[in-house]
């Protein structure tokens, strides 16, 4: 049986795969230190496990739900936009999706056309293009260097749009670089995609992951017109340690959400029902111990850092949101006798048993990509291998 042509030209995913390529090292008895994924290694908070037992025991989370989400979880997220972002939105402009990667499939879905062009800046997160592809749309990489921040300009967008082009997305914070933009910034970017009639993606997943004084400005408040042009995706795998819970939502458009929900209802039917009633006590519930992983992983950064800075060869910035560093490593590299990140990453893996994921998958193949959510422990002993494991390659 022949596999379909979309199936033949995806791309899985890079992070997953050094993911699954660690924990199979693991199984053989090999210590590795996977520094892959981007999933905080705290507990889900015990008040949101509470409300997701309740649920269970009161036989709510029993059924099915509304493709679009349980009326309680739709109505908290219009409530955690309006305090965050001091917007007002109804219910009818929420769909709560199976995580904000799905939030991100529905929409291409819904709006893109064969040849439809969306700008994604680069780097970028690695499913964006994979699922423009898949909704037979066009992703329009724009290079974005560490000299700018990795931030995306007005002038780089006007370069790249063309008539086909329906959508940019926008990552801020970002993942894999952790940059910020500033509200000057965002308001250029807003003003240019209204007057184009370009659809904002604003990407705020890492948005309550913000460090040392830095400031996240979502770009749907900086204007009522830029407002109109955004559809907001989130979620609460990140600020709330829920990867595994699979809740994401947009708010948005209503005739956009609306098509959204079309095709959820014939995919997924409706998110995990005891999910949503955890993701209520999430968004509406104490929110004390989500500033307590944030601060854990402001630390986390402040003690990293110069240690990865120093190690020979390796070239940053200092994040400022998420939870990633983003090294180049293309001086490292050359020092060493390499030409290829991924055989680089491979053999870090394989000799110093620490997984990395590389920079290739985000469009910036001199980079490789460094998860501290994880324990300082682990990261300080990882860094160690990965220095021990560069000088002994440099004066080789």
């Amino acid at each position: 049986m022949r596999l379909s042509k979309r199936a033949e030209q995806l791309e899985p995913s890079v992070t997953l795969a050094a993911s699954a390529k660690a924990t199979a090292l693991k199984a053989k008895g090999l210590d590795v230190l996977s520094l892959t994924v981007g999933e905080p290694d705290f507990a889900t908070p015990k008040n949101i496990q509470k409300a997701a037992i309740a649920a269970i025991e009161s036989g709510k989370a029993s059924y099915y739900t509304p493709s679009s989400g349980i009326p309680e979880l739709k109505q908290a997220v219009t409530k955690y936009i309006e305090q965050n972002y001091g917007l007002s939105y109804l219910p009818k402009n929420v769909i709560v999706t199976d995580g904000a990667k799905f939030a991100l499939y529905l929409l291409f879905q819904a709006l893109l056309n064969v040849g439809d062009e969306v700008i994604i800046p680069v780097p970028y997160w690695v499913s964006y293009g994979e699922q423009v592809k898949l909704a037979e749309g066009n992703p329009v990489f724009i290079s974005c260097q560490q000299e700018q921040n990795f931030k995306v300009t007005v002038e780089q967008l006007e370069a790249a749009r063309t008539e086909k082009t329906k959508m940019m997305i926008l990552n801020s914070p970002s993942n894999p670089t952790g940059m910020i933009y500033s509200k000057e910034e965002l308001q250029a970017i807003g003003d240019w995609a209204v007057s184009n009639n370009v659809l904002i993606v604003s990407d705020d997943i890492y948005g309550k992951l913000v460090y040392n004084g830095n400031q996240f400005t979502p770009i749907a408040t900086v204007s009522e017109e830029i407002r109109k042009q955004t559809i907001i995706i989130n979620g609460v795998s990140k600020s709330y340690a829920m990867t595994g819970w699979r809740i994401g939502y947009a708010v948005g458009d209503e005739t956009i959400i609306a098509a959204m929900n079309k095709i959820a209802s014939q995919s997924t039917s409706n998110p995990t029902a005891v999910s949503q009633y955890a993701a209520v006590e999430a968004l509406n519930g104490n929110q004390e111990t989500i500033e307590v992983m944030r601060q854990a992983f402001e630390e986390r950064l402040n003690t990293i850092f110069p240690r990865v800075a120093a190690i020979p060869g390796f070239k940053l910035v200092k994040p400022q949101g998420a939870f990633y560093l983003f090294p180049n490593i293309k001086e490292t590299m050359e020092l060493s006798g390499y030409t290829d990140v991924n055989q680089w990453v491979d053999d870090l893996l394989e000799e110093a048993h620490v997984a990395l994921v590389t920079g290739a998958g985000f469009g910036a193949p001199e980079y490789v990509r460094i998860s501290y959510a994880t324990d300082l422990d682990t990261l300080e002993e990882a860094i160690s291998r990965i220095e021990k494991f560069v000088v002994s390659k440099i004066e080789r």
